[in-house]
């Protein structure tokens, strides 16, 4: 296997972008209507939005890099999980459809590329977020950015203000008992919760100081955050031991974890 330079990263950047944002689309046309929710076999919510943007999603991949496995959450529903090595794509072509199924807005399209068990690139869009969408982008040696209705700016994890930590916590399956406990003993300013991989990038673009999951998270929900947190100066570790969060597990589950900033 070749290294995956950041020539390379800037060149897959510039060509999955219109891709996601082509996945969003279909997301948003089919959040206008009257859609239908159906349950997979392990009674998660599941929408032709998801479905549909992961097969635009799948066809685009299979241009841009026919050679990459890509690992993908409807795909794995399905009992479609390719052989995955060094480099493969980890997509969630809607993460959040809880998010999604309550109109919240607060629900995000995911690619990542995972080389030797790191997310080396990422790119995560919301496309019902402000006026335009917010889309955050980044990749080992390169940065990370935020596009959105002001533009395109390069964003980067901030230091915890003297105040205290602002914390990030999930919308739609917090366990505040045991986000209690694990926050007992830090200088916490604030607190609030968000839906989906936002949460990742809230750390990244400095809008946030720390998002514990202290419950069932899969790696295609978080990697392209974590891609994204990573080249903003941040990190995501296990809450076990301290170690960095690795992909390519048996099963693709993850452990509890804490994102944070500097």
């Amino acid at each position: 296997m070749t290294t995956f330079t950041p020539t390379d990263a800037a060149a897959l950047l510039d060509r999955l972008t219109p891709l996601i944002r082509a996945a969003g689309q279909v997301i948003m046309d089919i959040y206008a209507t009257d859609f239908d929710v159906t349950r997979k076999g392990d009674d998660s919510p599941v929408t032709q939005a998801d479905q549909k943007a992961e097969a635009v999603i799948l066809a685009g991949l299979k241009e841009i890099a026919p050679s990459i496995p890509v690992v993908a959450e409807e795909e794995v529903a399905a009992g479609r999980t390719p052989d995955v090595s060094d480099r493969f794509f980890l997509v969630d072509p809607l993460d959040g459809t809880k998010e999604f199924i309550s109109r919240n807005g607060e629900f995000t399209v995911n690619i990542a590329l995972i080389e030797q068990g790191r997310p080396v690139l990422g790119l995560v869009y919301a496309p019902a977020v402000g006026a335009k969408g917010r889309l955050f982008t980044g990749a080992a040696g390169l940065g990370a950015w935020l596009e959105d209705a002001e533009g395109k700016r390069a964003i980067q994890c901030r230091a915890v203000p003297a105040e205290g930590l602002t914390v990030v916590a999930s919308r739609s399956h917090g366990d505040e008992t045991a986000l209690d406990a694990f926050l007992n003993g830090r200088k916490v300013a604030s607190r609030t919760n968000a839906g989906s991989s936002l949460k990742l990038c809230l750390v990244a673009a400095g809008e946030a100081d720390l998002y514990p999951r202290l419950g069932r998270t899969m790696e295609w929900d978080i990697a392209a955050g974590d891609a994204v947190l990573r080249a903003a100066g941040g990190r995501v570790t296990v809450v076990a031991d301290g170690t960095d969060l690795r992909y390519g597990k048996p099963g693709f589950d993850n452990p509890h974890f804490a994102a944070q900033g500097l």
